[in-house]
């Protein structure tokens, strides 16, 4: 049976999940992306940047919280083995590229568009657990994650690209997004 940190990072990841799924299916912005940002892979990359900056700024701080040990948070264990998240990263990523490969989101159908956002946003999930613990990929020591200047530039570099990315690819949408709150309001009709 999981522990209460495994249990923790899957609801935060299908937190994230369903609520950006939400957001884009049933209030304004899922139009707005879509007419703002016409190209279709450029609209995944900004969805995925989306749910990839929002997945390791969580991550970062439950791992934070675990750490110095706040709250009822714990490290993710599976019959007393410590899961680190990457691996939850890359069981998210495998299952995208299988959905990529069975064609999922590639039509226009609400069905499709569907898919395709959820492909996006697991994307982004994902890539965020695996690249959180970037450190561990090139030393698989345990205590290297932990070394405070790796560490520090480590989260500068993903932070500072994932904002970026969100820029770049999300552009138009934040432009789109101006209008309808100057003009009509988020969630008004």
């Amino acid at each position: 049976m999981p522990g209460t940190g495994a249990l923790l990072l899957l609801a935060f990841a299908t937190l994230v999940i369903v609520v950006l799924l939400v957001l884009l299916h049933l209030t304004r912005l899922g139009v707005l992306v879509r007419t703002t940002i016409p190209d279709r892979p450029r609209r995944r990359m900004f969805i995925a940047s989306i749910a990839f900056l929002i997945t390791f700024l969580g991550v970062r701080v439950l791992v934070r919280l675990i750490v110095h040990k706040n709250g009822p948070f714990q490290w993710v264990t599976v019959g007393g083995l410590h899961i680190h998240h990457l691996v939850w990263g890359i069981l998210i990523l495998l299952l995208v590229g299988y959905g990529w490969l069975l064609d999922l989101g590639r039509d226009h159908s609400e069905l499709s568009i569907f898919f395709s956002r959820l492909m996006s946003v697991s994307y982004g999930v994902g890539a965020a657990l695996t690249l959180d613990e970037f450190a561990l990929w090139l030393n698989l020591e345990p205590d290297a994650y932990w070394s405070s200047a790796g560490r520090v530039s480590i989260d500068a570099v993903i932070i500072f690209g994932s904002l970026l990315s969100v820029g770049i690819w999300g552009a138009p949408f934040f432009r789109g997004l101006h209008h309808l709150w100057r003009h009509r309001g988020l969630f008004g009709k």
